[in-house]
């Protein structure tokens, strides 16, 4: 059967447990909290029964094996752990501690209250950030110069850029803050960061980003993750489709205990990071199934959008032909309607026919296309045009035509031309007293 999960620590509990783990020195985190649960919460009952115990008082607990602390938070777990410098030991050590603790503490409030102060008539300049890819390069290039070449690979960026990059690649991110005067900084930088079972673990599975305090973008990212000492390192992943900080390691660490914790955070975290990976690919192929059926969609869509201008082409030419046949029909009608109105004009405007017995009068017998004989008499002085306007007036007659002679056979000037404006009469022409031309059609030339 399996253990029942301890309740979360409120945040004063979580001050209370880090506060006694600084007054004792214990490095049990599990055990601290059992010696305050077991005085309901009161740190001077506590620290008074670890003073006993160390005085040779037998204890009343039995501390279990070290973990790391689950301190409860707003939105997500994150596991801290906080290794504490060695505290003085025995009742003159204690004693001598508990005596300068008022000191201490009215020296570090007064000491925060006026850098408080002093920030609105001095804000501090790393307030600034302007050049944060630089601020991150130059730590790099200093950290090189006083530890050599052999760290893990330091994420070149800036600080947003790595978040973006460890949320986009699905990878833990693990900051460290460096704090440059603190006193186990060089230690945990040569012992610890650039050992080489640190630098191979960190580079095979995390993104390591790294800067000074010192700097802006490290002074930025500082205020942002509210570290308590140095050496600082956050681990930071997507959860819960946001960049949350999962876990915590503060103080001097060793690397064979960073790699523990390290591996602790990201088993318990295993499931979320999964979790993330599967939402991602599912989101995936339901925006490349979403992409297919758009794509199929608007293939469909510009296949009904082609078929439809063709239609439509089609009817417009359709529309057009109909529109141009029935503008030739009106046109035919017109132009009938004029030729019918010239023929009519042309018959009245014609002289008289001769009579028979007239000396001056010609016999002509006309032979039309289509076989029909028409006879009509003319006088000698009248002009060939007189011939073809009677002709032109009649129905039988097509719209365009010559006259010819038989023998020999001409054709008759019967309109006027450029060279022979006036055309000659029927006399000039050579036509005798009885004749017979042709009229021959001129309409599909």
């Amino acid at each position: 059967m399996a253990a029942p999960e301890e309740p979360e620590l409120s945040q004063a509990q979580t001050e209370k447990l880090l506060q006694f783990q600084d007054l004792t020195g214990l490095e049990s985190m599990d055990q601290c909290r059992r010696t305050l649960e077991q005085h309901n919460w009161n740190i001077e009952a506590a620290v008074q029964d670890r003073l006993n115990e160390q005085e040779g008082v037998p204890s009343v607990f039995n501390p279990p094996p070290s973990r790391p602390l689950q301190v409860n938070t707003a939105d997500h777990r994150v596991y801290s752990y906080i290794v504490s410098r060695p505290q003085p030991r025995g009742l003159l050590g204690w004693s001598y501690y508990l005596i300068m603790l008022p000191f201490r503490f009215t020296y570090y409030t007064l000491l925060d209250i006026f850098r408080f102060a002093l920030r609105f008539v001095r804000p501090d300049p790393r307030g600034r950030v302007t050049d944060p890819v630089g601020d991150v390069v130059s730590f790099i290039h200093s950290f090189e110069e006083k530890y050599g070449q052999s760290h893990p690979v330091f994420y070149q960026g800036t600080y947003s850029q790595a978040l973006n990059d460890a949320k986009r690649e699905l990878r833990y991110l693990l900051v460290y803050l460096h704090g440059e005067d603190h006193q186990d900084t060089d230690q945990f930088c040569r012992s610890t960061l650039c050992t080489e079972e640190v630098v191979t673990f960190l580079n095979t599975r995390m993104l390591f980003w790294a800067c000074s305090t010192s700097r802006p973008e490290g002074y930025r990212v500082s205020q942002a993750l509210r570290e308590n000492t140095y050496p600082f390192l956050a681990m930071i992943m997507l959860k819960d489709r946001k960049m949350t900080v999962v876990g915590r390691l503060e103080g001097l660490i060793q690397p064979e205990d960073l790699i523990n914790q390290l591996n602790f955070i990201m088993e318990a975290n295993q499931t979320h990071l999964m979790s993330e990976r599967m939402e991602r690919e599912e989101r995936n192929q339901t925006q490349v199934l979403r992409l297919q059926q758009d794509e199929a969609y608007q293939a469909s869509l510009l296949a009904d959008q082609e078929k439809d201008r063709k239609k439509r082409e089609e009817e417009e030419q359709v529309r057009q032909e109909e529109e141009k046949a029935q503008q030739s029909v009106l046109a035919e009608e017109r132009r009938q309607r004029t030729l019918e109105e010239e023929k009519e004009r042309k018959s009245e405007c014609l002289p008289p026919e001769p009579l028979a017995d007239d000396p001056e009068s010609v016999k002509i017998v006309f032979k039309l296309p289509n076989d029909t004989r028409v006879e009509r008499r003319f006088l000698f002085g009248q002009s060939l045009t007189v011939i073809y306007d009677f002709l032109f007036s009649l129905k039988e007659s097509p719209e365009k035509f010559q006259i010819i002679t038989n023998f020999p056979r001409r054709v008759l000037p019967c309109l006027p031309t450029e060279e022979q404006p006036n055309p000659p009469t029927l006399k000039e022409a050579g036509l005798s007293r009885s004749e017979v031309l042709f009229v021959q059609d001129l309409t599909d030339d």
